[in-house]
């Protein structure tokens, strides 16, 4: 294997763990957290979602279409515990406030949006542990994170054996 195509799966393996690494959020009951999204900061925000997956409902944690929250869309369990952090999504800020976390709010979290005529595109995705122990942000490494790491682990061995 030649020194630039070691380089190139280096760069696309590196470049593929940065996205698969995502912030965790930790809290203790009664705690805010604010659930990150950054979109595009060209073209109007159409439509806002925040899901959480694992409700298995059509409801939401948050929606928002042409500017206008729709409390109606939204699951009970987070009737007046979510705002947006920037009402005016200045910037393409799509962050939401999670007020008075509960263990109940355990869970993934994701971020969909619309921009100008666009498509809905996953932005973001979240977890959230709540427990009485709480605090403290960490680092979630998902599952393919690991498994880059081995790959990049055993290309590194091979080109090494090679030279």
């Amino acid at each position: 294997m030649s020194a630039s195509m070691f380089r190139f799966f280096v760069c696309l393996l590196t470049c593929s763990l940065k996205s698969s690494v995502s912030e965790e959020l930790k809290a203790s009951p009664g705690e805010d957290v604010t659930l990150q999204c950054s979109g595009s900061r060209e073209g109007s925000i159409r439509l806002l979602q925040w899901i959480k997956p694992d409700l298995r409902s059509e409801s939401y944690v948050y929606f928002v279409r042409e500017n206008r929250p729709y409390e109606i869309y939204q699951h009970p369990s987070f009737h007046g515990r979510v705002e947006l952090r920037d009402p005016q999504m200045r910037n393409g800020d799509l962050s939401v406030i999670l007020k008075n976390v509960r263990v109940e709010d355990n869970g993934t979290y994701e971020c969909k949006a619309k921009i100008g005529d666009g498509t809905l595109k996953l932005i973001n995705t979240i977890p959230l542990t709540v427990d009485e122990v709480g605090g403290n942000k960490g680092l979630y490494i998902a599952a393919g994170g690991a498994g880059l790491l081995l790959l990049l682990g055993g290309i590194i061995a091979i080109v090494a054996s090679a030279h």
